[in-house]
């Protein structure tokens, strides 16, 4: 829960400087990729793909390098606490370290001088990183030079206000972290006994061979009901042993995937009521923040809701549950929907293949970064004769996700709300 305190309206004595006066910039460096000896160590190694989005902290990264990496390149190890900007290409991603990390050049690192705080100075920067966005140049791409930090001025409270407003917007950041961690946890769990029950088809191997009743139901998370609806052998299908009576399927017969709008064609009017127009970007961060919007002409199905499933198809490839409020479906997602199949089966179904969808979109000698519905085509899934008894199962722990998804959606919200008025001292704690 978040600590309850006393905010007021008012204003609090400031100092004016340079956003440089008030902060050290350091900068990262990538070890030669063709030396295996700098690579795949214990020493995580930032690019902005493990810190774009809406989150506070990051926790992990998707490389890592070793210390003789560290030590034949112009990286940088940041201490926990520091923040981290990506400053070239995607610019103004912004989070703070959870634990220490190396960094690569298109990021600088960044840690505060004895005028503030890390905590108080990643709120100070992410209220004024549109300003850097905009101060960015390039002819190629976009970059935040050393240069503009010197270009911006901030005000500064005291000290004990800056950890008084860090404490209340940290507050938020943390339950909304506790609410993710929580969220991942029922994803993992959901993941795993639809796993187990619809691809390994451990309860009917268990119930072959012969083992006691009570204890397949008990290692396996099984209700009496839910274990006399497993058959106890198998038959044979086009994907090999199949538990008997159930049916073999592909992705594209168990659900529609209707690809989204070119939404520049659709683009709102002035002063009319518009939709956010949801892209990858949106569905990575599960907030719909896009500046691009659609008028709401748009044909029904093409409207997303709480609760659809979006896939995206190209680029980052992910599903999610979504949560960010109504918005239009822009091109390079799906939306995934069925009348014959409950979500939870196809949303898993899509999950279960995700991996290999990813591999196929990384491959880039044979496509152009993203699936095709051939592929759709070849996923194949076996689906039991019934499965409204396995979906008060799966609906708890899905609607448990989609709780905890609005509930962020609305401290983020009020975050963002207290940020910009905090920081500039017209409400104080």
């Amino acid at each position: 829960m978040i600590r309850a305190q006393k905010i007021f309206l008012g204003s609090f004595k400031i100092m004016k400087y340079k956003l440089s006066e008030i902060l050290t910039l350091i900068g990262g460096g990538t070890p030669k990729t063709s030396n295996n000896s700098y690579w795949d160590g214990d020493i995580p190694w930032l690019s902005v793909v493990d810190f774009n989005n809406d989150n506070r902290y990051v926790h992990t990264t998707e490389k890592t390098i070793t210390e003789d990496g560290v030590q034949n390149s112009s990286t940088k190890i940041l201490p926990q606490g520091a923040l981290i900007l990506s400053a070239r290409g995607t610019v103004g991603a912004l989070a703070q370290l959870a634990k220490p990390m190396a960094f690569n050049q298109s990021c600088y690192g960044i840690t505060a001088k004895e005028q503030t705080m890390n905590d108080f100075l990643y709120y100070l920067l992410k209220n004024i990183v549109k300003d850097l966005q905009a101060k960015g140049h390039g002819s190629v791409f976009n970059t935040i030079t050393r240069n503009t930090f010197d270009t911006i001025i901030v005000n500064l409270p005291p000290l004990e206000e800056q950890k008084r407003i860090a404490d209340i917007l940290g507050a938020f950041d943390d339950k909304i972290e506790l609410l993710q961690k929580q969220n991942k946890t029922l994803e993992d769990m959901a993941k795993a006994i639809f796993k187990s029950w619809f691809v390994d088809f451990d309860v009917v191997h268990a119930k072959q061979q012969g083992r006691p009743k009570a204890d397949i139901i008990r290692e396996y998370h099984l209700t009496q009901e839910l274990y006399d609806l497993f058959p106890s052998d198998f038959e044979n299908s086009s994907l090999g042993p199949i538990p008997l009576g159930w049916q073999v399927k592909t992705l594209s017969k168990i659900a529609t995937f209707l690809n989204g709008l070119a939404l520049q064609k659709y683009p709102a009017q002035a002063g009319e009521d518009f939709l956010p127009v949801i892209k990858i970007a949106e569905l990575r961060n599960g907030v719909s923040s896009s500046t691009d919007k659609a008028n709401t002409d748009l044909p029904a199905e093409y409207i997303v809701h709480n609760g659809d499933i979006l896939f995206s198809w190209s680029g980052s490839l992910m599903v999610k549950i979504w949560s960010g409020g109504k918005g239009a479906l822009n091109q390079h997602l799906f939306k995934v929907f069925s009348n014959d199949y409950p979500k939870w089966f196809y949303y898993l179904w899509v999950n279960h293949y995700l991996p290999m969808f990813q591999e196929i979109a990384a491959d880039k000698a044979t496509t152009m970064g993203h699936i095709q519905r051939k592929h759709l085509d070849q996923a194949l899934v076996v689906a039991p004769a019934d499965l409204k008894p396995f979906t008060q199962y799966f609906n708890t722990l899905i609607d448990k996700q989609i709780l905890n998804n609005k509930q962020i959606q609305t401290l983020t919200e009020l975050r963002d709300t207290l940020l910009p008025r905090l920081i500039s001292g017209k409400i104080k704690v």
